[in-house]
């Protein structure tokens, strides 16, 4: 297993995503389907942008490992790893954020 903290979380989802949801909390999550996952990544991802607000350090970082973990169960429940979050970071290092969006296909 990696030493990677981010790394044995999503390894800890992979495991207990079809586990028993009356134990654990990732199970009952998964098990109550993709829209609750991102349902439950977006209110992490609001309470993260009020401690932002609020600048508590602490809080911000309470937060932010909350929205982390909800965000690597939406990963692991799309099929994605991190490494295709660090493929894409790598692609985009070095290019200007400006540019990068202006590259982006429009809806």
């Amino acid at each position: 297993m990696s030493d990677d903290v981010i790394d044995r979380l999503v390894a800890q989802i992979q495991l207990k995503r079809h586990g028993n949801p009356e134990t654990s909390y990732v199970a009952k999550l998964t098990a109550r389907g993709r829209a609750k996952i991102v349902q439950k990544l977006g209110e992490e991802a609001v309470e993260t942008v009020i401690a932002g607000m609020q600048g508590d350090r602490g809080d911000i970082v309470s937060e932010a490992a909350d929205l982390m973990f909800h965000l690597c169960v939406l990963l692991v429940d799309a099929g994605l790893s991190m490494d295709d979050i660090r493929t894409e970071l790598v692609r985009r290092e070095g290019v200007s954020g400006l540019a990068e969006k202006a590259g982006r296909k429009q809806p």
